[in-house]
Order: C-alpha cells, then structure tokens, then sequence
C-alpha cells in the first residue's frame, strides 16, 4: 500500500477541503510547508513533464498538491526527483463537473492509486466525499486504459482517445 501525502497551503474552505477529509479519515498525512514534503514521494504535478503510469507503481509515496496554482512558487516543486502528470481525465465534483483536468485533490490522488493497481482503494478515498465514486463512473473507460499501460509513452497515446 503507497503512502499517502498531501501539501495543503490553506487556500480553501477546511469545510469543504477534500485532503482533510482523507487527513480525519486516517487515509494521508498533511504537510503546510514544502519542505517538509519527503524528497522521496511522487508529486503529482500537472506541469510535470511525463505522464503518470502504472511503472510509477514502486514509488516511496504520492503527494498530492492541495493549493492555488496561481500562488503556488513551482520552482520550489521542480526540483523533485519524480513529478508526474495525471492524464486527461475529467472532473466529477461539484464545482467543476464534466470539466477537463479539473480535479479536486481527492480525485487526482484517487485516479493514480487507480493507474497504478490500487483500484480498490480509490474507490475506498472516493467514498468518503457524496460525489466521489461518481469520477470512477466518469473516467471508468480512460482510467481502465491507462491501468492496463506498460508506461507514460502508452499512457498518454491512449488519453489522445479522449482529447
């Protein structure tokens, strides 16, 4: 089972915050300051490069970026070892429903456990939101492709299905 992270810099509505929900749950660990994310982890960061995919499954932890992108100082997250980001996918919360690339963090931490073999346990993350398990009915034909990749490059060949 990969360790769960998340950097979390306070820009949201605890109330409605989808990180916290899996920090009370006993699903991850919550870090407020950058540093203190391990240097080991996966980040999953949508200006990475190269895509997530189920080679990525012998990966230390994820860490997902529960912030304002617009604030966030990505310099500071550049200089991690292993970045990766998620391919197209869409969004099955609230606020951006049926939008492309537009994930809560709960959804993006979801969706890798589900590249990367954990399916039953994305499902168990998502059922801790009303709306969660939603995203898997959404995403069910590109998440199934991307789980049965042998890597990025394959990963991302099968998301042009989608764009």
């Amino acid at each position: 089972m990969i360790p769960l992270y998340a950097y979390r810099d306070n820009s949201c509505d605890p109330r409605k915050c989808t990180v916290k929900k899996l920090e009370r749950a006993g699903f991850l660990k919550i870090f407020t300051r950058i540093p203190q994310i391990p240097r080991n982890t996966l980040i999953l960061d949508p200006t990475a490069e190269q895509a997530l995919s189920p080679a990525d499954r012998f990966v230390k932890s994820i860490t997902a970026l529960d912030c304002s992108w617009v604030v966030l100082d990505t310099g500071q997250i550049a200089s991690w070892k292993i970045r990766r980001a998620l391919p197209f996918l869409v969004a099955a919360n609230p606020v951006n429903f049926g939008k492309p690339c537009k994930l809560t963090s709960i959804e993006a931490i979801a969706a890798a456990l589900f590249i990367m073999g954990e399916k039953e346990r994305a499902g168990e993350i998502l059922g801790k939101v009303s709306w969660g398990i939603r995203f898997l009915e959404v995403n069910k034909e590109p998440l199934e492709l991307y789980a049965e990749a042998k890597d990025s490059t394959e990963v991302v060949k099968a998301q042009s299905l989608f764009i």
